[in-house]
């Protein structure tokens, strides 16, 4: 048992934590429904933070504890750029995996994949190539590194893109939607609705996949355990949030300073909170704006509790 103040283990979070969130249910949303009665302060100060970043800033926040969220511009569309990695692993293991062998089938790919997707940590190394990964390490290098060549592997193994769009309408997200694969899906141009989606919209199926049902058990405990190895996030949510929430999440960085993160926080002794920060900006070679995010992440804690 965990001593008071000390961080739950995976094994705990996935069968005490996440299981106990299984009946807590997402608020229902509209175009423009507001955050939840007293987090005004909050959405001022999100609101300070869009301008001092110069920046549109997209937030979704859901705590299942209690039911209160803080929404802004929770339901514009943003550039998705790599939040959909865990999407693409989801659809994997609930479509392909059905026997329970699919995740150890052998994928053999090049080196010319591997620069066609703009790269990848894990597939690059020689040995990788020379002997292939399992599905189940393309979804963990896809999920915990954010490779890029790992998730156009899985793409191709689902019949392409738009097979992602297919399993969030599915699960009822009628905004999330990817049309292009890696590296050109990160675009992010203003104007384009393909490859988006909304603060709420992945904040909602994110938890779905995590604390919900959509996936079985066994899928769903290791979903989350690839977010809980993420990599990518320690500029992010993980230097927003408290030392002692553990966090299960993706980051998505593209063109025009799009710097995104989505996913689950467990804070001590208490259910988890849902948290989704999307961000964008004007100028197209903008660099990505990762204060922002953990400046963002760390009013969100303060609203919810933490310190």
């Amino acid at each position: 048992m965990n001593s008071p103040g000390a961080i739950p283990s995976r094994r705990t979070l996935l069968t005490v934590g996440a299981g106990a969130a299984l009946a807590v249910a997402l608020p229902a949303g509209t175009a423009r429904a507001a955050s939840s009665p007293g987090e005004g302060g909050v959405v001022r100060r999100l609101r300070a933070l869009e301008r001092e970043h110069g920046a549109r800033l997209g937030v979704y926040a859901y705590d299942t504890a209690t039911g209160r969220t803080v929404l802004h511009r929770a339901d514009e569309l943003f550039p998705m750029c790599s939040l959909f990695k865990t999407v693409t692993a989801a659809a994997v293991m609930r479509d392909l995996d059905r026997d329970g062998t699919y995740l150890a089938r052998r994928i053999h790919y090049t080196l010319q994949d591997v620069t066609d997707a703009g790269g990848g940590e894990i597939t690059r190394r020689p040995e990788n190539i020379a002997g292939g990964l399992t599905v189940a390490e393309l979804c963990s290098a896809a999920i915990a590194q954010s490779d890029n060549c790992a998730d156009n592997l899985l793409l191709r193994e689902l019949g392409g893109p738009t097979a992602v769009t297919r399993f969030c309408r599915s699960l009822g997200d009628r905004t999330t939607r990817l049309d292009r694969w890696e590296p050109a899906l990160n675009s992010a141009e203003p104007s384009r609705v393909t490859d988006t989606t909304s603060p709420r919209a992945i904040g909602q199926t994110y938890a779905r996949l995590v604390l919900g049902d959509a996936l079985a058990p066994g899928h769903r405990e290791r979903l989350t355990g690839w977010l809980l190895a993420n990599t990518t996030s320690g500029a992010r949510f993980r230097a927003g949030l408290p030392r002692d929430w553990v966090l299960g999440d993706k980051t998505g960085t593209g063109s025009y300073g799009t710097t995104n993160n989505v996913g689950i926080a467990w804070p001590p002794h208490r259910p988890p909170v849902v948290l989704s920060v999307v961000s964008t900006k004007p100028d197209a070679t903008a660099p990505r704006d990762d204060a922002l995010v953990a400046d963002a992440a760390r009013l969100l804690a303060e609203a919810f509790g933490g310190h």
